[in-house]
């Protein structure tokens, strides 16, 4: 679907009342038993069980309204679940991948350099006691 697609139908949704929501979720799995060529993308283990909620609540005839709230909430929980998951993530990655090495610098750079008689105060010829 193209973003100007999904656009176009998040902008209608977002106008229905609660009630009509419903009635378009209905629509929507309606269309895909009949058309849809392949398997709709499998829901994740907290998707799965707030999905079966809403249905029972549904069934029920819970008010839109506290259903509304219940599904808000279940959904917090999942995109804390998703943060976790994915902090969680990135720890075993840093874990697997082994810290950079820096380059090795030159032996020249790190040694001291050579001392000459002139850093003592000596003549290079002289001996360490001046001559007259």
């Amino acid at each position: 679907m193209h973003d100007v697609m999904r656009k176009r139908l998040w902008r209608k949704l977002e106008a229905l009342p609660e009630d009509q929501l419903y009635q378009v979720l209905d629509f929507i799995e309606f269309l895909e038993a009949k058309y849809a060529p392949g398997v709709a993308t499998e829901p994740t283990g907290l998707q799965r069980f707030a999905e079966r909620l809403e249905d029972r609540l549904r069934v029920r005839d819970v008010a839109p309204r506290a259903m509304g709230g219940t599904m808000k909430l279940i959904g917090t929980a999942g995109r804390m679940l998703d943060s976790l998951a994915a902090a969680g993530q990135g720890v075993l990655e840093g874990l697997k991948t082994p810290p950079p090495r820096r380059a090795p610098t030159p032996a020249a750079a790190s040694a001291t350099p050579p001392t000459t008689a002139e850093d003592h105060g000596t003549a290079a010829t002289g001996s360490a006691v001046g001559v007259e």
